[in-house]
């Protein structure tokens, strides 16, 4: 039986001032399944060209960031410890004007990994 998954899109805003951004991850989180996961791009040469000076590597490190918050790994400190559901609310919070979640989705899955995997093709991915 398909249940309820919320999902966003992780931006990267290089200028905040010209409002341009690059899809760069998607976070899928679903409660009934115990399921919180992300896939960023390791290929931050979008944002880069909408600026030069762009700094890749400190951007790189917030997104790996994201990832083991996700998993809930120790190295994030105490909000690893925290429930998934409460990970996810404080991963779409506003809080930095460079790495930023878009609105939430939601929909219906059994499969919530595959939901990740589509959502990063057709949202993050190259075409």
């Amino acid at each position: 039986m398909p249940q309820p998954y919320e999902w966003t899109v992780l931006r990267v805003v290089p200028r905040v001032e010209r409002g341009e951004y690059v899809n760069v991850g998607v976070i899928v989180y679903c409660q009934q399944l115990d399921y919180l996961a992300a896939d960023v791009t390791a290929d931050l040469g979008r944002a880069r060209g909408l600026d030069a000076a762009f700094d890749t590597d400190a951007v790189s490190r917030h997104l790996d960031g994201v990832r083991a918050l996700c998993a809930g790994h120790p190295s994030v400190g105490a909000n690893a410890r925290r429930p998934s559901g409460e990970r996810f609310r404080w991963l779409v919070a506003p809080r930095s004007t460079v790495v930023q979640a878009a609105p939430v989705h939601t929909g219906l899955t059994d499969d919530p990994a595959a939901e990740l995997a589509d959502l990063f093709r057709r949202m993050v991915a190259p075409l």
